[in-house]
């Protein structure tokens, strides 16, 4: 559903804990996939810069929107209405995955999700994310991909924007580009999107890739 980002971020360390402290007693971990949208938020990675907020804490107010410094990689983003979060807690080594690889497949599901929609992601080099068009001058980002690992468990994860307002992004350098642009399925179908279609797809996708078998 709709929550807020603090809380869902206090989720996200209790169930790494619990996961960790599973793989400590030689426990098959418990995985855990969470989908959710946040009331509009700023988040900056822990190697981001504060630069790239635009503005300042009246402005953020006039917008009703938070802004919030997190344990995360990357840089600046925007959470809001209309956009997919997907936070994966998981034990990669169960998976057999390294980070590197763990993002790869992250991307790849977010690609595929897309390709349904008949859009054509991408991947643009030193930039983790999907993006459109990566190889030209507008390119554009359709979404961010931040994660956490502590002993191969992992937490955060990607935002996708599905029917986003974009205007948030105008108070951010996203990502800290300066030199490049934002998109949404939405303003690249031209159409407004089922967001409970969309998390059904992104969850086989999950499946595929990963090898998970989900229960709700």
């Amino acid at each position: 559903g709709n929550r807020g980002y603090r809380e869902v971020w206090e989720m996200q360390n209790k169930w790494m804990e619990e996961v960790k402290a599973e793989k400590l007693a030689g426990k098959i971990p418990r995985d855990y996939l969470v989908f959710v949208e946040h009331p509009p938020v700023y988040t900056l990675g822990k190697s981001g810069n504060e630069a790239n907020m635009l503005i300042g804490s009246l402005q953020l107010r006039a917008a009703h929107a938070e802004f919030i410094k997190v344990d995360r990689g990357g840089d600046i983003t925007f959470h809001g209405p209309g956009q997919l979060v997907a936070y994966p807690i998981l034990d990669l080594e169960s998976l057999h995955l390294g980070v590197k690889e763990y993002v790869e497949r992250l991307e790849e599901i977010v690609i595929r999700t897309l390709a349904e929609y008949g859009i054509e992601g991408g991947r643009l080099p030193g930039a983790t994310g999907v993006w459109l068009d990566p190889g030209r001058a507008d390119a554009r980002k359709i979404c961010a991909i931040g994660v956490k690992c502590s002993r191969y468990v992992t937490m955060h994860g990607f935002a996708l924007n599905v029917n986003t307002d974009l205007n948030y992004f105008n108070y951010i350098h996203p990502c800290g580009f300066v030199d490049k642009g934002v998109t949404s399925m939405e303003k690249e179908t031209g159409r407004r999107l089922d967001m409970d279609e969309v998390k059904l797809k992104v969850l086989r996708c999950f499946q595929e890739l990963l090898g998970l078998q989900c229960s709700r």
